[in-house]
């Protein structure tokens, strides 16, 4: 592609963005429902104008790396802490349900090979923590017990489903299970976890230090890029997908996150702030690229809509979905209500999902058909929650 033809894509991708994020917002719908549309609406499923050439890729693949770099900043240890056993609980139940439900459906049901089985079943694990919080504020239930629950479990959700995607994409590498790959994938993972933090503690200290040193402006943004993409490398080196190192970066500098052993590197508060607030323009500069890109990928065109395998699979994966995050506050002691609100909020995948559904389709382990069944599904449980909760609380409290 020539330079300026190039100019012209990341033009009409970063506005359409823009605009169908603005929409979507207005629609009372989660921003990234907006950008997977946009991605729709100018690949090939409709105008043909954009194709997700590799230079575009590239920064697709520098916005997953930050948009988990944000969920871990994001990332509150203490609350799942505080919340202790039954936020545990719902997380552990919330994340094998779905993932037993929907394998199950695919391997035993769809007759799927036992690699995309697995991938479908982590497809459907993780909860979007960001549209979780953002519907729990918006009814002002963020501190009630529920809520407590509810992001605790969020929280630990995450932290799983990025190890679960770290096997996923070893086996994806391997072609299929390796049991020993497996376990070295899971002790690099443990080494990575605890070392990665204490590192990037360090790391963070000296940047506050250099931050307040410097009288050149920039100082905060090119560090902290330079260390996610580090540690995105270093993830690699250790057989873990990139992304994990944009995680690890953001939980470590998250002001609400200190290890036992490392609390006195804790940047001070301020100084998080402000890492917070001069990083988030630069994230959200990159992820919409990213959901857009998911949207390029997928053809519609191509999917054969009178085949019944389409609507069986999506509609049965939708409802396994649904059914283990609904069903894993009934392992905790609660009042019926409470527990269903907690069901009802697990229940939007987001950003989390589409990840794993986008390493299947690179990895040539979904066909067009199930990419574009998962799509749908994480589509579908990301749009209803939030309108579906707004009625029950309304109802009901």
């Amino acid at each position: 592609m020539a330079i300026h033809s190039y100019f012209l894509t990341l033009f009409i991708i970063l506005v359409s963005a823009r605009l169908f994020t603005e929409l979507a917002v207005r629609l009372k719908t989660p921003p990234v429902i907006g950008e997977l549309l946009a991605g729709v609406i100018l690949g090939p499923s409709l105008l043909d104008w954009v194709e997700p050439v590799e230079a575009v890729k590239l920064l697709a693949e520098i916005g997953i790396i930050m948009l988990l770099f944000e969920v871990g900043l994001e990332t509150d240890i203490k609350r799942l802490v505080e919340t202790g056993f039954k936020s545990i609980i719902v997380a552990f139940m919330g994340l094998n349900l779905p993932f037993v439900f929907a394998f199950s459906l695919a391997y035993w049901f769809f007759g799927l090979p036992l690699l995309p089985a697995l991938f479908i079943g982590g497809t459907l694990t993780a909860t979007s923590i960001g549209i979780t919080l953002r519907v729990l504020a918006d009814l002002k239930r963020q501190n009630s017990t529920e809520g407590q629950i509810v992001l605790g479990a969020a929280v630990l959700d995450d932290i799983l489903g990025v190890v679960l995607l770290a096997l996923l994409y070893e086996f994806s590498l391997d072609g299929g299970i390796n049991l020993l790959n497996a376990g070295k994938v899971l002790f690099s993972l443990f080494t990575f976890f605890l070392l990665a933090p204490l590192a990037a503690k360090l790391i963070s200290f000296i940047i506050h230090r250099l931050h307040s040193a410097s009288e050149v402006p920039g100082l905060i943004p090119s560090m902290i890029v330079s260390l996610m993409l580090f540690f995105a490398w270093l993830a690699h080196e250790v057989g873990a997908p990139q992304l994990l190192g944009g995680f690890t970066a953001g939980l470590a500098l998250s002001r609400r996150f200190y290890l036992p052993f490392g609390a006195f590197l804790a940047t001070d508060s301020s100084f998080a702030h402000e890492v917070e607030a001069q990083m988030k323009p630069i994230i959200h500069l990159f992820t919409p690229i990213f959901f857009v890109t998911v949207g390029l990928s997928l053809n519609l065109r191509e999917i054969d809509w009178s085949s019944p395998f389409v609507w069986v699979f999506s509609s049965s994966m939708f409802l396994v979905a649904v059914a283990g995050k609904i069903l894993s506050p009934l392992f905790i002691k609660g009042e019926w209500l409470q527990r269903w609100a907690i069901g009802l909020a697990m229940v939007p995948r987001g950003e989390i999902g589409l990840v794993f559904a986008e390493l299947g389709r690179q990895s040539q382990i979904f066909t067009n058909e199930i990419y574009a069944g998962m799509i749908i599904v994480i589509a579908l449980t990301t749009l209803l929650p939030p309108f579906i909760l707004k009625w029950f609380y309304g109802k009901f409290y």
